[in-house]
């Protein structure tokens, strides 16, 4: 938990002021059984209604000081906690942020929303509690018992002996219980991952009739999270009985033997009451570290699965921060490169060698699985090469700012991502301060323009989560503006163009044309490769073949076959 609660530091002032609050709770509730016996020995017994004001009103004034302790208290305590949460929660985003794909693939979304969520939520409550109630409860059982000693020293074993043994189980449990709040928190990760599943899928699910199956999905998980929280739980609140029976016996015992101690004259009555008050004080302070306990055991469980996430290594360092990296002419070199993935034997790119020359179009082709997407994240560093380098204008990709470097890639992925809001603002996106007319004017070269002007609110119009009230083809124009927007030197654009027609296509790579950059496309459309200057035939992770449309024509019978294939399928002559 040490890296969580070094969040705590800015807070030091707060949580002295809290705690010194708490003991002054704790001091006057301590006192209050030594009063009640003053009055019951000297007022009551002696009917002197004198001491029973006199006292009566030390009572009633310290616990007008506690009440005042108590509300101030709440105060530091919230905004310590409240804070400290902030604090957390932002730093935890902030390292997600700085995750790589490698990084990103070793939690599932849904866990790290749980954590940055539901985890932080139970740490944040645990330092609440810690401030306000969790360290007066053992100091109330430390304090009630040696109170109690210097009332009667013999009365108090009955209330001393037993709180050992008691401690040593509320250890036991607190170390049991975090260990099954942990997969407690895992299962509610599950429940959130089918819950995201079945809202992001809705249209799918819908279309295939699969509404009973994602109920007893969610069923599923929603029971196993249910059945591991009960267990738990009654493992904790098993606690609680065991305490009340234990500290009751004891009381019963005090009861029992200080009766017989005042028929001898050997103890006054007003002490029994006294060892009493303490030793209910000490029930209801273990009665309350069973319920601080189960608060601090799924406080630890989620403190461990943060620091999970925020421990978690980088790939890589970006160890020329800072530097000037500028991208000045788009040559792009890959000199025998090879990928595979972190923790994994299987190389995805084998010995790739090309270069792409500045403002050079490169139409990347091959079958699913051949490594044409993994070939795209290299470049702006989403991945690291595993074996030879990559260049840009003759500089090693490694030895450039990656924050530099990617502000000058265009990078469009094969899934178009939208965020909820508006058209202007999904677009705006790709370029911190883009004006409006850079954004009209990005759209009108990625073909989306006088779509735009016929929606609703035109450029106002808000976009719902993820898009959905767009069409294919529109959410990929509005990407490919998005990065075009950026005026970048590097283009990549994803099997971004699938959705469009033919005509709308040639018009976008017509006017991509405009742009000083070197732009590469991966697709499988002949008509789209035709356009490039060179075409890269990617297959099971090595280059077979590279060169411009004719000259794949006449040496490369694999794109033969792709180019016979899609004639084929659109009614047209064979091949000459």
């Amino acid at each position: 938990m040490g890296k969580v609660l070094s969040y705590l530091k800015p807070y030091r002032g707060a949580m002295i002021i809290a705690w010194m609050l708490m003991l002054t709770e704790l001091i006057v509730e301590l006192w209050h059984p030594m009063f009640m016996a003053k009055i019951i020995d000297d007022g009551i017994l002696k009917e002197d209604l004198g001491v029973v004001m006199k006292w009566g009103g030390v009572m009633v004034g310290m616990s007008l000081l506690s009440f005042l302790a108590g509300i101030t208290n709440s105060f530091f305590s919230s905004y310590a906690a409240q804070g400290f949460g902030f604090d957390l929660r932002a730093a935890l985003f902030k390292k997600i942020q700085s995750f790589s794909f490698h990084n990103l693939a070793r939690f599932q979304s849904s866990s790290l929303i749980t954590r940055l969520t539901n985890d932080i939520t139970q740490v944040q409550n645990t330092v609440f509690m810690s401030l306000r109630i969790a360290l007066r409860a053992p100091l109330l059982i430390l304090g009630g018992a040696t109170m109690a000693l210097f009332v009667n020293v013999k009365l108090a074993l009955f209330l001393i002996f037993p709180i050992p043994i008691l401690v040593i189980l509320l250890i036991w449990m607190m170390n049991k219980s975090g260990r099954l709040f942990r997969i407690v928190q895992e299962k509610l990760d599950k429940v959130n991952n089918v819950m995201q599943e079945n809202l992001t899928g809705m249209r799918l699910i819908k279309a295939f009739i699969r509404k009973k199956f994602e109920e007893m999905r969610f069923e599923n998980a929603n029971e196993q999270l249910r059945d591991q929280t009960i267990k738990v739980l009654r493992l904790v609140e098993l606690l609680g009985p065991v305490l009340l029976f234990v500290m009751n016996v004891g009381i019963l015992f005090i009861l029992w033997v200080g009766a017989i101690e005042v028929n001898q004259s050997k103890v006054n009555v007003g002490e029994v009451v006294a060892i009493v008050n303490y030793g209910f004080r000490i029930t209801m302070a273990l009665s309350m570290l069973s319920w601080i306990i189960m608060a601090f055991s799924r406080g630890k469980a989620s403190s461990e699965r943060i620091t999970e996430v925020l421990v978690t290594p980088e790939d890589f360092e970006n160890t020329t921060k800072g530097l000037s990296s500028s991208i000045d002419f788009g040559k792009v070199e890959f000199n025998n490169v090879s990928f595979k993935f972190p923790g994994s034997n299987t190389n995805v790119l084998s010995n790739i060698s090309f270069t792409a020359k500045p403002g050079e179009t490169v139409a990347i082709m091959g079958a699913t699985g051949s490594g044409k997407t993994s070939l795209f994240q290299l470049v702006p560093r989403l991945y690291d090469v595993t074996s030879g380098s990559i260049k840009i204008d003759g500089s090693d990709i490694k030895k450039m700012d990656l924050n530099s470097l990617r502000k000058q890639i265009g990078f469009v992925p094969q899934e178009s991502i939208l965020f909820t809001g508006s058209v202007k603002n999904n677009i705006g996106w790709g370029k911190e301060g883009a004006s409006m007319e850079d954004i009209v004017d990005s759209t009108k070269d990625a073909q989306i323009h006088e779509t735009i002007q016929r929606l609703p609110d035109m450029y106002d119009t808000k976009i719902g989560q993820k898009g959905v009230n767009l069409s294919g083809g529109q959410k990929q124009r509005i990407s490919i503006a998005r990065a075009l927007i950026r005026k970048p030197k590097l283009l990549f654009l994803d099997d971004s163009t699938s959705a469009l027609d033919l005509k709308t296509e040639a018009k976008l790579l017509a006017s991509l044309r405009k742009y000083d950059c070197t732009t590469f496309i991966i697709t499988q459309k002949i008509s789209t490769a035709k356009e490039a200057d060179q075409i890269l035939l990617l297959d099971d992770g090595k280059l077979i073949a590279s060169g411009d449309h004719e000259s794949l024509m006449r040496s490369s019978a694999l794109y033969q076959d792709i180019y016979r294939s899609q004639l084929s399928k659109e009614g047209l002559a064979d091949v000459q």
